[in-house]
């Protein structure tokens, strides 16, 4: 049986780091980082993430804050609103979340980011960066997994890697990433043929597709180092039981809220991986804990602060 791969514990780390500089900057320089995060609509998960960010912010001296306008807003309501953000000297940091509500291009919207507040990492400039190993923001949740898969201590360079899923902030930067750590990476998709048996040789198999419960036992080399991205909404409770058996935790959720939160990986996984994150509790706080230093590095950035 595998080990259970928690985030918190390495999530914590890495915001004491960023605190421990927030706090020095903010001495010498008399300010602290700034991060505005824009919701566009009341998604209930985007409204409940960006008020999980806010706090991460509140608790490591970061100044952030929230500014929402309504799912009809028009485009260039947002576009004048990202404009305004560009160009605020308070503004270090800019998160425009995701998803967007219909009507507006994700792509487009985030071009209007000025590349070196891109929090994100998937402006078009950061991402070629990314691309040509050099140095800037990159997308939060690709560097917790690999820090995450670094924790480990099994090392990155030659192993095969196996991505399923190439989304623009998850699959296809983690791809770079983990090519920049001089892995052998493969990416997976819904036209793969015999994917199962494509992860399945993967010494870091990453799941990150967004279906509830898809990679079980037969996508998993024993004792690979498996990391579960997906954070899916699930209201059936069959669903739940199939891949849980009686949790009366999460069937207690679907009761009280109408869903329960459950990863891409089938959590009978552990008996054959040598590491498995949990979802929730994996990937999760290593997403919040690399934006608040993607934050404090985009700070650092525009006021030619020397690295620590």
């Amino acid at each position: 049986m595998g080990a259970w791969l928690e985030g918190k514990p390495l999530a914590d780390k890495i915001r004491a780091g960023v605190k421990d500089e927030v706090d020095r900057f903010r001495q010498k320089t008399g300010r602290a980082p700034g991060l505005t995060g824009v919701l566009v609509g009341e998604n209930p998960a985007s409204q409940s993430y960006l008020r999980m960010k806010e706090k991460a912010c509140q608790s490591l001296g970061i100044n952030g804050r929230i500014l929402s306008l309504p799912a009809e807003a028009p485009r260039d309501q947002l576009k004048t609103l990202i404009d305004g953000l560009n160009a605020d000297d308070g503004v270090d940091a800019i998160l425009v979340q995701l998803p967007l509500p219909k009507g507006f291009d994700a792509q487009e919207v985030i071009s209007w980011i000025d590349p070196a507040k891109d929090v994100d990492g998937i402006h078009p400039q950061n991402l070629g960066r990314l691309l040509q190993n050099q140095p800037g923001l990159q997308a939060c949740t690709p560097l917790g997994c690999l820090e995450l898969i670094r924790s480990v201590g099994q090392g990155i360079e030659g192993k095969n890697a196996v991505i399923i899923g190439r989304s623009l902030i998850v699959g296809k930067p983690l791809a770079a990433m983990l090519v920049n750590e001089n892995a052998t990476v493969t990416t997976c998709h819904s036209k793969t043929k015999d994917l199962a048996g494509t992860a399945a040789r993967a010494d870091i198999l990453v799941a990150a597709m967004g279906r509830p419960g898809f990679v079980g036992p037969e996508f998993v080399k024993p004792g690979a180092v498996v990391i579960d991205v997906g954070s899916n909404a699930v209201q059936d409770k069959a669903a739940v039981r199939a891949l849980f058996g009686e949790d009366a935790k999460r069937l207690k959720e679907i009761d009280d809220k109408g869903y329960t939160w459950v990863g891409d990986v089938q959590p009978r996984v552990i008996d054959r991986a040598g590491w498995l994150t949990p979802s929730p509790g994996g990937v999760g706080p290593l997403t919040i804990a690399m934006l608040m230093s993607n934050t404090l590095l985009a700070f650092k950035m525009r006021n030619n602060l020397a690295e620590s």
